[in-house]
């Protein structure tokens, strides 16, 4: 059933604080100015043992006024929720894109260039859309839901883990989000918008007498859903609780891999990980462009590159999409009031688009921008973020079991874990929760301290198959990190069981000299 924005936010004075915002920026020559209202309350519940072991409940509140005078950007924010508040915050603005105009000027001076050469900011159009509402999809609000039935219900699933021979101790967590933003520019765009999610997670921890440990976490993925995600058949929590014993039993007898050449089947809930770090990451044209150099790299997916770049084999179709149900990037209209979409990324292994703002698609000469404008709080400026990225299944691909079982010698990989990649997303390597031998296309029993490594080209080059639609899931993180200031977004990427040969596989005890 649909659901409409809370009726507290709405309630707050957010229309005559845009206008009031709005006409100050207007009436000081602004290009450009909008306005972002926010309101983002973020819980957590944390147990260790099935006993409470923290809990947290935090809200932040205010807005924000972005300008573009001059041709500089200028940006201030606040938490008055007055008119003549709002207004003082918009003036603030322009006194910074005034401020930041003669950085620009004094820079181009100084290199020998032009004002606009130095940095000239322009905005690609955009539709005009007034008066929109949207709300994300779901059934129950976790915020409608008493504490205790939460923090009840991890009790009673670490319970149920601890009951199980070999299980030491349990951790158990769930966060949760209710995110709130009204949006209007001086255009005539004015949007409201409400987005829930969460992410729930139980890990069993084994010590054996001798001392040796090891751990195995839930692959329940966190989703743009509400509370029915724990309760309901979304996902069959009981059958991985039950099963998570053994596995782990299992895992702490397993031998160490023999570090080698092997084909590898990797399960959605350790693709997804590998998806965000080597194409998500590395389509954000801003990186691409060089604008993220100085925190977690650029991208050896270069703009001139576009259209040649072979970035995998003839399977590797990747999307960005603002618009999946369920999805943690998915909006109805970014924070630059452009609306969500779904694009291609990658077309039969080749690069063909990339993530955009309306500052980088006018930039670069891109019709308009995808929706990948975001900013985590009222505090922050929107920067380019990450859409949810996701490979595409083969529309009649085969089972997780036929990709396994062709193969002769290989690995089935499952769940993330540690991952690594360097500056260019370009070499890495990546752990994950479970990994089982295949010998002859079966499942021949757990090896431990696997980790893959390979370039980013190689690895998707060597994918010889994907999954058809009924491997396909839909993973992700609450804790994509970019921008200085540091800013955290949400993001899911989906896609299927996938099959790649000859991979280079370490053994992580002895790459770490033990």
């Amino acid at each position: 059933m649909p659901h409409e924005v809370d009726q507290s936010f709405v309630a707050l004075p957010l229309r005559a604080l845009a206008d009031a915002a709005l006409a100050r920026a207007r009436a000081l020559g602004v290009e450009h100015a909008d306005f972002r209202l926010e309101r983002v309350r973020s819980a957590s519940w944390r147990l260790r043992d099935a006993r409470p072991a923290g809990a947290s409940d935090v809200t932040d509140l205010g807005y924000a006024v972005r300008v573009v005078h001059g041709g500089a950007w200028g940006f201030a924010a606040g938490v008055d929720l007055t008119m003549d508040a709002a207004a003082k915050v918009a003036a603030q603005a322009v006194a910074m894109a005034k401020l930041s105009a003669k950085v620009i000027a004094a820079a181009a001076a100084h290199g020998g260039g032009s004002a606009d050469a130095g940095g000239r900011v322009e905005l690609a159009d955009e539709p005009v859309h007034a008066d929109r509402t949207w709300v994300s999809s779901y059934e129950v609000n976790p915020f409608d839901v008493p504490d205790g039935e939460k923090t009840g219900l991890l009790a009673e699933w670490s319970a149920r883990l601890l009951a199980a021979e070999g299980v030491s101790h349990v951790d158990a967590s769930l966060m949760t989000v209710q995110e709130n933003k009204f949006y209007a520019d001086t255009a005539g765009t004015s949007t409201t918008q409400q987005r829930v999610r969460l992410h729930p997670t139980l890990t069993a921890v084994s010590v054996d007498p001798a001392g040796d440990f090891d751990s195995m976490r839930t692959l329940a993925p966190p989703v743009g859903r509400g509370w029915e995600y724990l309760t309901g058949d979304t996902w069959d929590w009981a059958g991985e609780l039950a099963a998570i014993p053994g596995l782990l039993a299992e895992k702490m007898r397993a031998p160490s891999v023999r570090a080698g050449r092997y084909d590898l089947v990797v399960d959605p809930s350790n693709l997804w990980l590998t998806i965000h770090e080597s194409v998500g990451h590395a389509t954000e044209l801003d990186r691409a462009l060089g604008y993220e150099a100085a925190y977690a790299g650029t991208s050896f997916a270069t703009f001139d590159r576009l259209g040649t770049l072979k970035y995998g084999s003839a399977h590797m179709n990747v999307t960005g999409d603002r618009t999946a149900e369920h999805g943690l990037a998915t909006v109805g209209f970014d924070d630059e009031g452009v609306a969500g979409q779904s694009w291609d990324l990658v077309r039969d292994g080749v690069l063909v688009g990339y993530q955009l703002d309306r500052r980088i698609a006018r930039l670069t000469g891109f019709d308009r921008s995808n929706g990948c404008a975001y900013a985590d709080s009222p505090g922050h400026v929107p920067v380019q973020r990450m859409a949810n990225v996701s490979l595409q299944p083969a529309p009649d691909g085969p089972s997780t079991e036929e990709l396994i079982g062709s193969v002769y010698d290989g690995i089935y990989v499952v769940g993330d874990r540690s991952w690594s990649i360097d500056m260019q997303r370009y070499n890495f390597q990546f752990t994950g929760q479970r990994f089982f031998r295949i010998e002859h296309g079966k499942l021949a029993g757990q090896l431990r301290d696997v980790a893959y490594q390979a370039t980013t080209t190689d690895f998707w080059g060597s994918m010889a198959a994907v999954g058809g639609p009924q491997t396909y899931v839909l993973g992700g993180a609450f804790n994509c990190g970019k921008a200085q200031p540091g800013q955290v977004a949400a993001v899911s990427h989906g896609c299927p069981s996938a099959l790649f040969r000859d991979v280079s596989i370490l053994n992580t005890t002895q790459e770490a000299g033990r």
